[in-house]
């Protein structure tokens, strides 16, 4: 039996779930004692609106089904100790006083830490909680629907938890969104606001600077499915995630400059459309206007801002693109707007529920990956090989989801297709492949909108 209570669940011990009571076995087995709550965090599939959370605007994911759980147990030595149920992940132990990250090999405890330390900072814990830790994960790793992000919000709220203290969910999702930059990667919080803010049954339009979200009901014909390439990609161990995010930067300073505005001040593509009060439509005309489609050097940068390379590395550039000779300006900032453009039409169609809202927002999504293609450059060979089976076989919109350069695709189907969708995409793409026919099991299903991050409490 579960009991809710508020983001909390009381579990009867007599009957736990097989998966926790599975958990609950392994620890004991691990470390001697029984776990005192688990803690569960889901990974997300972004139906549209790639690459511009960062720069400030909204985006619609959903929470799915696969997650990360981990079992724990407080203790009062000041240690850390986490194990995972997969073995390829190595055991990891620190002291709670001393947590450090290293930014140069993403490995799978420094995810953990970054949620732990986020939390230690903001309460500025002297003395925190030693625990012992076990993880289990269902997301596919490096597939683009967010396991890293959904092991820092785990993370996080293990250690709150751990700790006494309570926080919004609101301002978990703050507090993780700026801790998984310890890791190197300028995230722009999509992920982890929807781990924490998803609930069962619908979709979220999630909004920043307030940071707030909104129910989108999804059309009731259509399937949303994720098929995963099998091309890993894990965007804080390579410099494309964080280029895109400097490219994003740097037009956001050119644009600034060229319309009189404090361009040292302005960070984010939205802000300049905000600060000059003026429509999506008119920001891709200005971009039009003012930057060009070449690549810009560093030095033509440096000229139109007036600056020195020296600053322009230490004051806007990230560590990891501080050797980047050449950046796309032009390309991004239209994706950027037209994204966002799209974003809002896809809320709107789902409010308004037309009668052919299947067909436009298949549309709308079949666009969105057009321009991560072309104008982001964020896809790669099998994703786009992937996205062309999809629609082959009656998807009505297919796109990359997450960071790309690999991952899943999401596809729009109608439901009465779903069987034979299924059927025929794992024959085409899967199928016919050794390494992806090994994986295909849990590369290819339908899923619906499921809740966000909880804590479960044995009653």
């Amino acid at each position: 039996m579960l009991v809710f209570y508020g983001n909390r669940v009381l579990l009867n011990v007599s009957n736990l779930p097989f998966r926790l009571q599975k958990l609950k076995e392994m620890f004991i087995s691990k470390f001697g004692s029984a776990p005192k709550f688990y803690v569960r965090a889901p990974g997300r599939v972004n139906l549209i609106g790639e690459h511009i959370d960062y720069c400030g605007y909204a985006v619609l994911p959903m929470a799915i089904e696969q997650d990360i759980l981990i079992a724990v147990e407080p203790v009062k030595t000041q240690v850390i100790q986490l194990a995972n149920t997969n073995s390829l992940y190595l055991d990891f132990s620190a002291s709670v006083n001393n947590i450090q990250i290293n930014k140069t090999k993403p490995q799978w405890h420094n995810y953990f830490l970054c949620g732990l330390k986020g939390i230690q900072e903001h309460f500025g814990l002297n003395n925190p909680t030693g625990m012992n830790c076990l993880l289990d994960g269902t997301i596919p790793p490096s597939s683009g629907l967010s396991s890293s992000s959904a092991l820092v919000c785990c993370a996080g709220l293990v250690t709150l938890t751990a700790n006494g203290k309570i926080l919004s969910k609101v301002e978990l999702a703050e507090i993780c969104t700026k801790s998984e930059r310890y890791i190197g990667t300028e995230g722009g919080g999509m992920d982890q606001s929807i781990s924490f803010l998803a609930e069962e049954g619908t979709a979220k339009l999630i909004e920043f600077n307030p940071l707030r979200a909104t129910d989108v009901r999804l059309p009731s014909g259509a399937a949303f499915v994720i098929a995963n390439s099998c091309v890993e990609m894990n965007k804080a161990a390579t410099s494309h995630y964080n280029i895109r995010v400097m490219e994003c930067r740097l037009a956001t300073k050119l644009l600034s400059k060229s319309k009189g505005l404090d361009w040292k001040k302005t960070v984010r593509l939205h802000d300049v459309q905000t600060k000059l009060g003026v429509s999506l439509e008119e920001m891709l005309t200005i971009v039009e206007e003012v930057l060009h489609p070449e690549p810009y050097s560093t030095e033509e940068i440096c000229k139109c801002l007036g600056i020195s390379l020296e600053e322009l590395r230490s004051q806007i550039l990230s560590q990891n693109t501080q050797d980047v000779s050449s950046f796309k300006l032009y390309q991004r900032a239209k994706h950027v707007y037209s994204e966002a453009a799209r974003v809002m039409e896809f809320k709107k169609i789902c409010s308004k529920a037309p009668a052919n809202a299947i067909q436009l927002l298949g549309e709308l999504m079949n666009q969105s990956y057009i321009s991560c293609r072309e104008m982001y450059e964020c896809s790669c060979p099998e994703v786009d090989r992937l996205v062309d089976i999809c629609l082959q076989f009656g998807a009505i919109g297919s796109r990359l989801t997450g960071a790309g350069w690999g991952g899943c695709t999401v596809s729009m189907v109608p439901t009465d297709k779903l069987n034979a969708f299924l059927k025929n995409v794992k024959k085409a793409y899967y199928q016919t492949d050794v390494q992806r026919l090994a994986l295909e099991n849990n590369s290819l299903f339908a899923t619906k909108p499921g809740r966000g991050a909880l804590v479960f409490v044995e009653a």
